[in-house]
């Protein structure tokens, strides 16, 4: 028979099975969450907007010339460019050509190609512009450039840059620095297309006469008169002439082309330098003031020395010397000799009265 204290210890079977109930229902509440079968709750909307991310940025295409510039062209049309006809293909001599053939030594190139936007047609090399009586000037290295950028170049040698070089000699040769080169502006690698990259702009050192002189255009040193003249020419006769001055970029050439701008807009931009003047000369220095503490030349000859006195004499005769240099120095006495004699009195003397 269970007592009162008996039944206080057994265990309540009802709480224990609602117990258990409850632990099968959240391990398989669990269950279903790690095997992704639970049903989710959808988030209840935020009471502020929530920003969205910014948009990326717009990356500028670089120009064609840059773009196409290590692809191979796999059509006609892709090699020629968009500007190509096929009228324009003929055997013929264009009517730049054709003028140019009568005094100048070129040779005809086909169609240059790209890439991109560079080349043109109608391009020509320049070898050579002929004179009277047989002479001609030569262009070193022989540039290709489009036919009428060849041609103003070659009146420019014949009709200007001869006649006001006379006075320096026979113009002989023309020393070329750059011609077509497919670039951008001042060789970088983003921007509008350079002139060079159209074969319509060409780069120049100086000129060689006859017997070997040559005169570097931009040479402080040069002759200033000759190369104001070959300033003045050639910005009547191109459109765009850059040299020293202009923007660092052509400190050591001077750069011609005929590039086309609006209402006729033209750049001419080269400074003719001259050496800046030599420094003043230095002022003669003036001779030092005779210092009066110097000795003269009679006081400079060392004093003879007195006789020395006998060993046991209480002092010393000082021997004065003279510097030639420092003035007059006199030597330190000497130190007077220590005399250890005792005074005379006799009897035994006691350091200290024993009396006291």
């Amino acid at each position: 028979m269970l007592s009162r204290t008996n039944a206080a210890i057994l265990p309540d079977t009802r709480r224990m099975r609602t117990l258990v109930a409850q632990g099968l229902v959240a391990s398989v509440v669990l269950a279903l969450f790690g095997s992704g079968l639970a049903v989710v709750q959808p988030l209840a909307e935020p009471s502020f907007p929530i920003p969205l991310p910014r948009p990326r940025p717009k990356i500028t295409p670089p120009p064609s010339w840059v773009a196409t510039g290590w692809t191979v062209p796999t059509t006609f049309r892709d090699a020629a460019g968009e500007d190509f006809k096929t009228s324009d293909v003929t055997s013929d001599a264009s009517a730049c050509r054709a003028r140019l053939e009568k005094f100048a030594v070129i040779t005809p190139m086909p169609r240059l190609i790209g890439p991109g936007s560079c080349g043109g047609a109608d391009i020509v090399r320049l070898d050579a512009v002929l004179l009277a009586a047989g002479k001609k000037i030569d262009i070193k290295p022989a540039p290709y450039l489009q036919c009428p950028m060849a041609e103003q170049l070659a009146l420019w040698l014949r009709d200007d840059a001869a006649p006001m070089t006379a006075s320096a000699g026979v113009l002989q040769r023309l020393e070329t620095y750059d011609d077509f080169s497919c670039r951008g502006r001042n060789r970088k690698m983003t921007g509008k297309v350079s002139e060079h990259g159209k074969a319509n702009a060409i780069d120049l050192r100086g000129f060689t006469f006859e017997g070997g002189r040559y005169i570097h255009l931009t040479d402080m040193k040069a002759d200033k008169p000759l190369r104001e003249a070959a300033r003045k020419s050639a910005c009547l006769r191109f459109t765009t002439v850059l040299g020293p001055g202009s923007d660092g970029y052509h400190e050591e050439h001077i750069h011609l082309d005929l590039a086309e701008r609006s209402n006729g807009y033209r750049i001419c931009q080269w400074d003719v330098r001259e050496p800046p003047p030599p420094p003043p000369p230095k002022a003669p220095e003036k001779p030092a003031a005779p210092d009066a503490a110097k000795p003269d030349a009679a006081q400079t000859e060392v004093a003879a020395a007195p006789a020395e006195a006998a060993d046991d004499a209480d002092e010393k005769v000082a021997v004065s010397m003279v510097s030639p240099i420092e003035g007059v120095i006199p030597l330190p006495k000497p130190r007077p000799p220590v005399r250890n004699k005792r005074k005379s009195g006799g009897g035994f003397h006691f350091p200290f009265s024993l009396l006291r």
